[in-house]
């Protein structure tokens, strides 16, 4: 699916007393570039803000004059943009993910539902927060009626600076999408960055969240089966010694990288490595085992 993405990272911050908020980090990544893993196969990425470093290219823009406020910092980002369907997404969003995001660009063109069947064709899509708010920064338009509705609110009122939201929005008719748990949880002050600093290292999430983070540091985009590396860590600790599992994983990710630069599909280099590895890890311990009652009976 072709698209563009804006992402608005101009914000003054003031709940959080005029920090830069696209750089404080969750999990050990900006705020910005964990927005900007989220939408990876954007065909154009502009940044509506001061420019900083980024784990990805984007393009840059401002709004003039700066501060003018989330409609004339989109108008901004969107006369840059090409595409017919552009994601809109603010830049404190540090558990959007890429499925969230896939499910708003789809849903412009699912069949709109008004008491009966209608045809696909919506102006856009927007996430509804689990406590049913809207939230129009986190959403994908079709371009044209966005920058229709932009043209006359900039007529009717005749500047585009401190006009709110919701303004740009009533008059477009937009599918919603319920947001999962996470996606639409935003850092406004420091205790929301407090927050997401704590539920990124739960017990339940803080491994998928470290594998996120490691690829996009790494510049790599690759499956990872978890519980299959893990297993064989288990195994080569158990089976062999306990500094084997490190080093057994990354001689498996070595074998891969080099399987996948011949061509092997990357994703089942990874488990064919494992499965080798593993079953080696196995065999060892069952030799050992096998030495040990030996040993145990002869004596």
């Amino acid at each position: 699916m072709s698209y563009d993405a804006i992402v608005l990272a101009g914000g003054a911050a003031r709940r959080l007393g005029g920090a830069d908020k696209p750089a404080l980090s969750v999990g050990g990544r900006a705020l910005l570039d964990r927005v900007l893993d989220a939408c990876p196969d954007a065909r154009t990425t502009v940044v509506v803000g001061d420019r900083r470093a980024t784990a990805r290219p984007v393009h840059w823009t401002r709004e003039d004059p700066p501060g003018g406020g989330p409609v004339a910092a989109l108008d901004a980002g969107l006369r840059r943009t090409t595409a017919e369907l552009v994601l809109v997404l603010s830049a404190d969003l540090p558990f959007l993910d890429r499925e969230t995001v896939r499910a708003l660009l789809e849903a412009p063109s699912a069949p709109a539902a008004h008491g009966r069947d209608a045809a696909p064709g919506r102006d856009g899509a927007m996430l509804r927060d689990p406590d049913g708010r809207d939230q129009p920064l986190v959403a994908a338009y079709r371009a044209e009626p966005l920058r229709r509705e932009i043209a006359l609110l900039a007529a009717e009122h005749g500047t585009l600076t401190g006009l709110p939201l919701r303004a740009l929005t009533a008059e477009l008719d937009l599918a919603r999408v319920t947001s999962r748990p996470l996606a639409s949880f935003d850092c406004d002050t420091w205790d929301d960055l407090a927050a997401a600093r704590a539920r990124i290292r739960e017990h339940g999430s803080v491994l998928e969240q470290w594998i996120t983070a490691v690829k996009s540091e790494l510049g790599i985009d690759l499956t990872v089966d978890t519980k299959a590396l893990l297993d064989l860590a288990r195994d080569a600790a158990h089976g062999v010694a306990r500094p084997a599992a490190p080093l057994t994983t990354f001689l498996v990710g070595y074998a891969a990288a080099h399987a996948a630069a011949t061509g092997a599909d990357p994703a089942q280099a990874v488990a064919e490595a494992s499965r080798k590895a593993a079953d080696l890890a196995l065999r060892w311990a069952d030799e050992a085992a096998a030495d040990s009652a030996e040993q145990n009976g002869s004596g």
